[in-house]
């Protein structure tokens, strides 16, 4: 649930559930608050689920389980997933090596469940694993003045930087917060500022009023910008797909030791491609997403079924429709039809990102050449 509904009713906020919790879709106007923050900075309440793992053998037993090498030192943080038996994502999730305790950011309805999971499996291991969600607020600062608006309010501490990487400081000297350097999820420059729960409203306050202006970004516009960005998100293309298949490579290192999935995730690589790819395309109206009652795709090529819508929006900058489908691997046609109301309408493949901003998304899918 937010933690500062106050504020964002006082802006004008309409609400929505994601995930289990409770977030802003927008306030108004999301094309003009998309445009805001490509031209300036935006900021969001993110509705993440916090995983505090703590104890000696905090990193390797984290490392044993997700796809990506947990950093060993404070300050540095990855993106990885945790898979099933069968290669398939099941979070995603952020992880940060806070120096005596792992954080790791998940989808909000992923972290009870990824909990309980592992609480089962700690065995002799030291380790403390619970649920911290609750403990924490995270805002996420985007847009091509980002850097600018963090340097203007943070004391203790500058932007930091590469990616994923954290500085610790505080707010006028009064609330303490930790920055991170974000991947750029919507192709500008971004941070996620982490605070007290206590301190919610009063960071939020400060993000929007102190130094350089802000204004607040709910989901809504996130999903344009994300879009525009070429940013696959958990709920809509990457969960219960195989890594390679969504091209997310990022997250992924083939050279670590076991981890669940891993065989067919190695597997799916030395073949040297999958049999799907996501791929961007623009149409001329918002298809339906995913496939119909009977199983049917919705995305063809010369009249055979070829893959499926799995999101698509208005785009403020495209001034289209645009959206993502996962498609035969081995898909030569750039023109497609999508499905929209049950008929077929034109649709082009488009090269990742749509939009170039400020940064580029390190989530932007890739494959083998």
């Amino acid at each position: 649930m937010t933690l500062v509904a106050d504020i964002h009713e006082a802006h004008g906020a309409t609400f929505e559930t994601r995930g289990g919790v409770e977030v802003v879709s927008h306030y108004g106007r999301p094309d003009r608050t998309h445009r805001a923050v490509r031209n300036g900075v935006g900021v969001i309440e993110h509705g993440y689920g916090v995983v505090a793992v703590e104890g000696e053998d905090r990193i390797e037993y984290v490392d044993n389980a997700v796809t990506n090498n947990v950093p060993a030192d404070d300050g540095h943080g990855v993106y990885a997933f945790l898979l099933d038996p069968d290669g398939r994502i099941e979070t995603d999730m952020y992880i940060y090596n806070a120096g005596e305790r792992l954080l790791l950011f998940t989808p909000r309805d992923r972290a009870e469940p990824l909990v309980e999971e592992w609480r089962s499996k700690t065995f002799l291991q030291r380790v403390r694993i619970r649920d911290a969600s609750e403990e924490f607020a995270v805002f996420g600062v985007h847009g091509s003045k980002s850097t600018e608006k963090v340097a203007s309010i943070l004391s203790g501490a500058g932007a930091p930087e590469p990616e994923l990487t954290f500085v610790r400081g505080s707010i006028g000297g009064e609330y303490g917060v930790t920055v991170i350097a974000s991947d750029n999820p919507t192709g500008e420059e971004g941070y996620d500022l982490i605070c007290r729960a206590k301190d919610a409203e009063d960071v939020f306050e400060a993000l929007l009023f102190y130094g350089n202006p802000a204004i607040p970004v709910g989901y809504q516009t996130w999903d344009s910008l994300t879009a525009e960005a070429g940013t696959p998100l958990f709920e809509t293309e990457l969960r219960g797909n195989i890594p390679n298949v969504v091209g997310a490579r990022n997250a992924l290192d083939f050279d670590k030791g076991c981890f669940v999935g891993q065989e067919v995730v190695s597997k799916v690589e030395n073949r040297g491609r999958p049999s799907r790819r996501l791929v961007g395309f623009r149409a001329d109206s918002i298809p339906d997403a995913g496939v119909d009652a009977f199983g049917d795709s919705e995305v063809r090529a010369d009249g055979d079924a070829v893959g499926t819508v799995t999101r698509a929006v208005e785009s403020p900058l495209v001034e289209s429709p645009i959206g993502f489908a996962l498609v035969n691997y081995d898909l030569g046609a750039d023109e497609l039809t999508v499905a929209v109301d049950g008929e077929q309408i034109s649709a082009t493949v488009e090269s990742l990102p749509f939009v170039d901003g400020t940064a580029r998304s390190a989530r932007i899918p890739s494959y083998p050449e």
